[in-house]
């Protein structure tokens, strides 16, 4: 379980193919302080920690087809920046919202542009499910950064990014094209198939 606050964008160092499998090592300030089988958010992604280097501030996470087919991690590159989040701890502050690190779903942002010091994202989705909606201020993990819908759509949706989110995680790299993982909030999804259960559809 994580909030969605993001650690630390941390760059890829090496990317190892194992047949359907991909060894993903990052270099990461709190490395040291990682345990193997320990979890840990990746760009939204829960993936246990199987290897630490902690002289070189190293660890690896390994990541199955599966994980690759449904979210953006099947793209990376060494050099690429990782949004890092380790579990919530039971007395923690629940400063973002309930994310569990179950990617739903791909999306791809479409537009980039700066407000007076701040910045919005625009992203397009093809749900594919009909549970997978966001709604007006709801909450929603994009590459596991909590963040608040605006001018939502059917297909689409935008974020207001303040600068210390942006520069702190992987969304200064963004750029029209960019395919991030979202994570639709879990709650709504409940709901919204209670509903449609109600309905009878």
């Amino acid at each position: 379980m994580f909030s969605g606050i993001v650690e630390e964008a941390a760059p890829v160092v090496n990317l190892e193919k194992e047949g359907g499998n991909l060894h993903i090592t990052m270099e990461c300030s709190f490395a040291d302080e990682l345990s193997i089988d320990q979890s840990v958010s990746h760009n939204g992604v829960c993936l246990t920690v199987v290897d630490v280097d902690k002289e070189k501030k190293n660890f690896t996470v390994t990541a199955v087809q599966e994980t690759l087919d449904k979210s953006n991690l099947g793209y990376l590159k060494k050099g690429d920046k990782i949004n890092l989040e380790r579990s919530m701890k039971a007395d923690s502050f629940l400063d973002g919202h309930i994310v569990q690190g179950h990617v739903d779903q791909t999306a791809r942002c479409t537009d980039v542009r700066e407000a007076d010091g701040s910045w919005y994202l625009r992203f397009e989705y093809d749900p594919s499910q009909e549970d997978y909606i966001t709604v007006e201020k709801g909450s929603i993990s994009i590459n596991g950064v909590s963040m608040t819908v605006v001018n939502s759509k059917d297909t689409s949706f935008e974020v207001a990014v303040i600068p210390y989110t942006y520069n702190m995680t992987n969304f200064h790299e963004m750029e029209p094209g960019t395919v991030v993982n979202l994570e639709f909030d879990v709650i709504g999804k409940y709901v919204a198939r209670i509903v449609r259960q109600q309905l009878g559809k």
